[in-house]
């Protein structure tokens, strides 16, 4: 399976244009939570992305809750929050919004650590983990060199040890790979990222 992987779309035209065209060839597209702005434009981003034919599995970034983008999500789109789907003997599991809670304020869609652990629980068994939210000391420091990550992230991956664990939600860290264990970790940010399965 080819999959074309994505996160932080932040409504930028250009690079939804890119994810479109590079779509055709995919087998699977995931996208990594934020695709708008302050829970905002989130029905708009799905427009931009409306040219993806391929099978689309999306979570929630911390720019949008888990309703506004199922409520946005394009028909036949795959919204997970906290469980899985098998494509293709492919099990993905999805976790979004922003963990640990973010400095941000109110519109930031967040989750305690504690809840995400809770989440996390039934990530047993895939293949792919996609959180919006990095692991805890991987491609998650701050452009002041803090490191923002989930620990509920990482010892779910350490516990599950999927093939992949694809994040985003750190834009200072976007392109940054490390492993835990055997499983690969990326955080992807808003480009055309290829992976085999």
């Amino acid at each position: 399976m080819k999959i074309l992987a994505f996160s932080d779309l932040h409504l930028s035209r250009a690079r939804a244009e890119e994810i479109v065209a590079a779509s055709r060839v995919a087998d699977l597209v995931i996208g990594a939570g934020d695709f708008g702005n302050m829970r905002r434009g989130v029905a708009e981003a799905m427009r931009l992305l409306a040219g993806i034919e391929t099978p689309l599995v999306l979570v929630p970034g911390n720019n949008e809750s888990l309703e506004e983008l199922r409520m946005a999500a394009p028909e036949g789109a795959f919204v997970l929050h906290g469980d899985t789907i098998t494509m293709d003997g492919v099990t993905l599991f999805g976790i979004g919004g922003g963990v640990p809670v973010t400095p941000f304020g109110a519109w930031s869609w967040d989750l305690t650590e504690a809840e995400a652990e809770d989440l996390l629980k039934t990530a047993d068994g895939a293949d792919v983990i996609i959180s919006h939210s990095p692991p805890k000391g991987i491609a998650d420091r701050t452009s002041t060199g803090v490191s923002v990550g989930s620990t509920a992230v990482y010892a779910a991956a350490e516990r599950v040890q999927p093939k992949l664990l694809l994040c985003g939600h750190i834009h200072d860290c976007w392109g940054e790979e490390g492993l835990i264990g055997q499983t690969r970790v990326k955080n992807l940010g808003p480009r055309v990222n290829w992976f085999e399965m």
